[in-house]
């Protein structure tokens, strides 16, 4: 078993066979009046099995640790834990540490990266020449650089917006959760200094 650290009081045990996966909790702000304190979300995740959860930020971004096969189904128990803790139902979005990482790399380091997001959801990749996506851009003032099954990266057409949330939403008809690409360049760093993973 080997213990890795995000500060130094907290400690995240990456167990045999398990893998960090993060959990990209929809429409949270913590500790705002009526949002989840850090304290709800990562009680909700202990109680669904991930003790050494820990809070990335104040975005419902959680890092945990699990098998691979169990990590969704973790992450969705703890948030149906949230909302019969402390009421607040949420959408949860997981992806693992590993499969971020092709991402961060090829859209971290481009110049606009401070204009770009990684939004999840649970549906197909957009298609480039959908109705539906280009009356989306247009309104949602972003454009999509990437597109898979269950993500989408944007590029927001004006510094300090967050469009990608809403075009998915609109273009897919369901929920989706954005973060912005410094959001999980800043995790990586984190990851690469020793302090996680």
């Amino acid at each position: 078993m080997t213990t890795t650290t995000l500060t130094s009081t907290s400690e995240l045990t990456v167990a045999p066979a398990s893998e960090v996966h993060v959990a990209f909790v929809r429409n949270v702000n913590l500790g705002q009046r009526g949002h989840p304190s850090a304290d709800d979300l990562l009680s909700a995740f202990a109680a669904a099995g991930a003790p050494d959860a820990l809070s990335f930020q104040s975005n419902g971004t959680i890092v945990f640790t699990a098998r691979a096969a169990e990590a969704e189904s973790l992450a969705q128990d703890a948030v149906a834990a949230l909302a019969r803790a402390a009421g607040h139902e949420r959408e949860v979005f997981t992806a693992s540490l590993a499969s971020l990482r092709p991402l961060v790399d090829e859209h971290g380091s481009a110049i606009d990266t401070h204009r770009r997001e990684l939004t999840l959801h649970g549906g197909p990749a957009l298609e480039a020449d959908s109705v539906a996506l280009l009356e989306g851009e247009r309104r949602a003032h972003c454009t999509v650089l990437d597109s898979a099954p269950g993500w989408v990266v944007t590029l927001n057409l004006r510094d300090r917006q967050s469009n990608g949330t809403p075009l998915v939403e609109h273009a897919l008809g369901i929920p989706a959760t954005s973060r912005g690409l410094p959001t999980l360049v800043r995790l990586f760093e984190k990851v690469e200094a020793g302090l996680l993973a």
